[in-house]
């Protein structure tokens, strides 16, 4: 006698096993949302700090427009949101490569609050913390790759851009720490 193969309707996919395409938009549009989100609450503190402090702050020579760090923040918080879309298909975003992926979201919302939101109160200082912060997210980011890619290449290499853009951000955020 054939096993019954009828999963419960609200049960996750199996390990390895593709959920329906209507599920997996909508939780692609989940992740993305989820994404966005942290891109917003992360632009409240640049937004409005970028026209005080900052705007007289020291500046590395190799800072870019920033028109550029919009447009690649955005790009890459889409590309780490279809990442773990990707390694959910899979039914392998679970446990610590869930946990994993949820810390760089708080870290990535927290260094702008850090880096331009506690300067007006710290100082100085609040560059060094913004900058253990940015450190904590280029590790975070690294563990994200080496469990993102055995899962999915393609997840991996989306968060590779990232982990590049953050480790050139924290650059310029030690530059800014030293000099000002």
């Amino acid at each position: 006698m054939p096993a019954n193969t009828d999963r419960h309707p609200d049960s996750r996919p199996a390990r390895g096993a593709t959920p329906g395409r209507a599920r997996q938009a909508l939780a692609l549009l989940g992740f993305l949302a989820l994404s966005l989100a942290a891109w917003a609450l992360a632009s409240v503190p640049i937004i409005l700090h970028s026209p005080g402090w900052f705007a007289e702050s020291v500046k590395a020579p190799w800072m870019p427009p920033g028109w550029m760090f919009r447009s690649m923040w955005i790009a890459l918080y889409i590309g780490v949101a279809v990442a773990a879309w990707l390694v959910w298909r899979k039914g392998a975003l679970t446990r610590g490569t869930l946990a994993c992926y949820i810390v760089q979201l708080v870290l990535n919302a927290g260094w702008p609050l850090t880096f331009f939101g506690l300067y007006p109160v710290l100082g100085t200082a609040a560059l060094w913390v913004a900058f253990a912060v940015i450190a904590g997210l280029a590790v975070t980011l690294v563990f994200l790759i080496m469990r993102f890619g055995p899962v999915s290449a393609g997840a991996g290499l989306l968060v590779l851009p990232y982990f590049s853009w953050v480790v050139f951000s924290a650059s310029l955020n030690l530059y800014s720490a030293l000099h000002n």
